[in-house]
This record gives structure tokens, sequence and C-alpha cells, in this order.
């Protein structure tokens, strides 16, 4: 367990920032938009190329990203699911090194009940504040201070109790936002950590920056908003044959049914099976473009950086919380099991000298999002629980590759809907089924259900995930590869006796 250390445990600063809802195709040389500050970041930094989050949505992923643990030890499986206050978080045990991780932004974390009084508003609220963190600018889907910031700088505010939502509902469908540039959330959100930056004093710091873009609603103010011509992107997977994708399982077949516009773009309306092409289109343009736009801002902090002199002791992590099907395969948002939802970047700058030989490199091993607690821990000189999943990643910024390093990520995926009771899946799933776990190497893709069939694919040939082999001869081995996988990866990962808080 970690402990208490003599003297200062920060040599250098550490910001983590993520993007929420970034796939891992949107970095330069893959995304449909200049990326310019990301390339020259990639320049003097490390690639991890395939990186995975370990569950969806928001909620969920950021549990696995805080803690180091996979759902079925966090159990934080759902939007709203208490995160047990027995498991820290990397910012808890920052803290209790003797650092003061500051937040800025969001971390979707539910409060454990047994910490708050009965009654308190906050229990069940999956935008609290994960422990450990002190927040300098706490922006929700509330979005409170963001628009107070639109209301002095004399934009319209319609629908305040409505939150961000009610902003980009201002504007029709395919229009910029209403706000300028200068004022988006995401400006508004490095504006404030760069003024606390000018006035933070010498010390190394740790600051988490949690962007929300490109998060739905999908909608961004010029000039991102025309940075891509729609007719320059390319149409998503499955594109005029989505009732095929749909039948390749009955969870796909549900989502399509069930996965409506409204939620994620203004003025639209309808199954996303049946948008047009032009909708399709102008979607994944804009989203583009909010990836340009977090490009934008990640410049002008680099930029502070170097001013004040910090840039070369500086540690950055950047990646984000979980994916965005956007149309490939007929469906919206992160769910299902398709890579587009789990597949994230993860770009990790280590200003030692040490690092310079791997500054540049790509890594092509699996890491997952449960590996940066045990990394940012490593950089701190102190070492995680003992029932932490995740490894360090710091090994591969020296350019090395730890013996026995795994071939293979894990997810999952709860899909039940506990709040509203409506039913939970096709083939009217019990509440304890209506759940996925997905095994991913280079070549297998093995996705289990525990009251559905299975699905399976052979990526060598498949590689866009288009053919369910469960049913097949040929699937038949791949599928005993799965379980296997799956069977040994619980038993491997089934400690979880750590026991740090208890209400009595």
């Amino acid at each position: 367990m970690s402990s208490r250390c003599e003297g200062p445990v920060l040599t250098y600063d550490i910001l983590f920032i993520t993007a929420d809802q970034w796939r891992a195709d949107h970095l330069p040389g893959r995304a449909p938009v200049a990326l310019p500050n990301l390339e020259a970041l990639l320049q003097g930094s490390v690639l991890f190329r395939r990186h995975y989050t370990q569950a969806y949505p928001c909620g969920p992923a950021r549990a696995g990203l805080h803690t180091g643990l996979y759902p079925h030890k966090h159990r934080s499986i759902l939007n709203g699911t208490p995160l047990d206050a027995r498991h820290p978080t990397v910012f808890s045990l920052m803290r209790r090194a003797g650092v003061r991780p500051r937040l800025f932004g969001y971390t979707d974390t539910t409060a454990d009940p047994r910490l708050l009084p009965p009654g308190d508003p906050a229990i069940g609220d999956y935008e609290g504040v994960a422990p450990g963190l002190e927040v300098d600018t706490l922006l929700t889907e509330r979005a409170t201070p963001w628009l107070a910031h639109l209301k002095r700088r004399g934009a319209a505010v319609p629908h305040p109790e409505r939150g961000r939502d009610a902003i980009f509902a201002a504007r029709p469908f395919g229009a910029p936002a209403l706000f300028d540039a200068e004022d988006s959330e995401t400006a508004f959100l490095t504006d404030r950590f760069l003024d606390w930056f000018s006035v933070a004093g010498p010390e190394p710091f740790f600051a988490h920056l949690s962007f929300i873009a490109p998060h739905p609603p999908f909608a961004v103010a010029e000039p991102f908003h025309s940075l891509v011509d729609p007719a320059d992107v390319a149409l998503p997977i499955g594109w005029g044959a989505f009732a095929r994708e749909g039948a390749q399982h009955p969870l796909i077949a549900f989502h399509q049914a069930r996965t409506n516009m409204s939620n994620f773009a203004p003025g639209l309306a309808g199954p996303a099976v049946a948008a047009d092409e032009a909708s399709v289109r102008r979607i994944r343009a804009t989203y583009a473009g909010m990836a340009a736009e977090v490009d934008h801002h990640l410049g002008r902090i680099v930029a502070a950086l170097k001013a004040a002199g910090r840039w070369e002791r500086t540690l950055l992590v950047l990646s984000g919380d979980h994916g965005e099907q956007l149309f490939d395969h007929g469906l919206l948002g992160k769910l299902g099991y398709f890579d587009q939802s789990a597949h994230i970047p993860l770009i990790l700058r280590d200003p030692r000298p040490e690092a310079d030989a791997a500054r540049g490199s790509v890594v092509d091993a699996v890491t997952q999002s449960i590996d940066l607690l045990p990394t940012l821990l490593d950089f701190a000189g102190l070492r995680p629980p003992a029932n932490v999943d995740g490894e360090s990643l710091r090994p591969f910024c020296r350019g090395e590759r730890p013996a026995g390093w795994r071939d293979a990520a894990h997810w999952s995926f709860d899909f039940r809907d506990l709040v509203r009771g409506r039913p939970e899946a096709p083939q009217g799933l019990t509440d304890r089924l209506a759940s996925l776990h997905v095994v991913r190497t280079e070549r297998l893709k093995y996705v289990h259900f525990p009251g559905l069939p299975p699905a399976i694919y052979d990526l060598a040939s498949d590689p866009e995930e288009r053919r369910n082999l469960a049913g097949d001869a040929a699937g038949e081995r791949l599928r005993v590869e799965g379980l296997e996988r799956l069977l040994n990866l619980r038993l491997r990962h089934e400690d979880n006796t750590l026991t740090e808080w208890s209400p009595d």
C-alpha cells in the first residue's frame, strides 16, 4: 500500500488531460482534419496505438481510469452506481503522499452513499468528484460556471436550468454554435487552467484537466465548424447496409432500434439507422472539428508551459474515457461491443532524459485505462495497492517492453436500465444477465453474454467486424480461445480483498 513519503513526492509537474468520447482514429495522420499541436506533441512523446478503456459509458469508464481496477472489481458499472469508498483513486493515493491534485472539469464519480447523510441530494448523482481532488473549476453537464461566463460576455443563455444542452439546442442542426470560439467550454476550461497556472508558484503540481469535447451534442463554433468539408469525410462502417449490421447480433439490433439522434445532435430526431447521408457526413465533420478545437487549446497549454520554463519538467498524459460509434455499424454513442466505443488515444510525454530514446515512438503492445493509475504513481515513486489490475507504462517511455506483457484487451458493458425499468435487452433478459464481456487480441474478438449468444470475429480477415462467426464451424476454435482467455482473466484478477474504510 502506498504511504506518505518524507519530503516532496513530486519532482516535476504532472498534467493529466482527458477528452471525453474521443476515438483513437482521430489522431494526426488518421483524422480528417489537421491536428498540428498533437502532431508536435507526438514528436516528443510515446503513442500507445492499441489502448482501450475497460468499460463505458462515462462513469464506469472513469471509475476504472481512476482506480486501476477492472469493472467486475470496482462495480461502478452504470452512470450513478456508487464507487465503493474502499477503492482509492490515483488522486487520493497521491494526496496521502503529500500531493494536492487539482481538478479542472469533471470526473463523473458517484459517491459512496455510506459517506453521506441519509437523503443527501448527492446520493446517486454521477457528476460528483473523485476522492482526493481539490476542485478549481467544476464543469459538469449543468455547466453553471460556463453559462455564467457566457452571460457575462453578453450571450443569450436560454433555459439555464437545462444546462449545456439548451445552449446547443438554440441553433438548428448543421449550424455553428451560437457562442464565439473563444467562449466555448473547451476555451473556458483552458482559460481557467491557465489562470491558475499563472499564479501556481514554483512547486510541482498535479492537475487533471477534463475536457467534455468531443462529447455530444455534436456542435461547435466557427472556425472549427467549417474546418472539415462534410463531402471529405468517410462514410461509416456498414453504410447502406445497417440492417445487415443489426442482424449480426440481437444486442446490435436492439441498440439500433433505440438510438435516437435527438440525444446527439440539436435539431435531429429519429433512429440513427434512418439518418440521411448529408446528416451523417455533417455529424462526422463536426466531430472532427471538435477534435481540432481540443488540439488548438492543447497548443495554448503547451505554449504556456514552455513560456514559464516548465515544459521540460512536465509529465503530460493525454487520453480519453471511451470512444464514439459515429454511425459505424448503424450506432451512435458508446454502446455495444465494437472497437469504436472502446479504442481510445493515449499519449505519454516523459520529460526526463532517460526517455529521450523513445521520443516519437509508437507502442503496439496492448495497453488499457487501468494502467494509468500505476503509471502515475510510478512516476511519483509510489507503489499502487496490491489488488490493482493495471501495470505501469513507464518502461515503454524508456523504449523497453516489460516481460510477459498482456496480448489482449478486456472490457465490459452493462446495458441494464434500472432507473427507468424498461426492457433490459432483446429476448427479455433480466438485470443480472444484461451485460457483455470482451476479449480482444490482434486477431480475435470474442464477446461473451451471460444470457445471449456470443459474438466472434476473426480480425485478420474481418478487421471491420462485419461477420459474426458465432454458430459457424470457422468460429468454434476462436470461441474456445475466447472463453479460456476470459476465464483466465477473471481468475487472475479476482483479488478484491483490499478494505480501506468501513462504516463500522
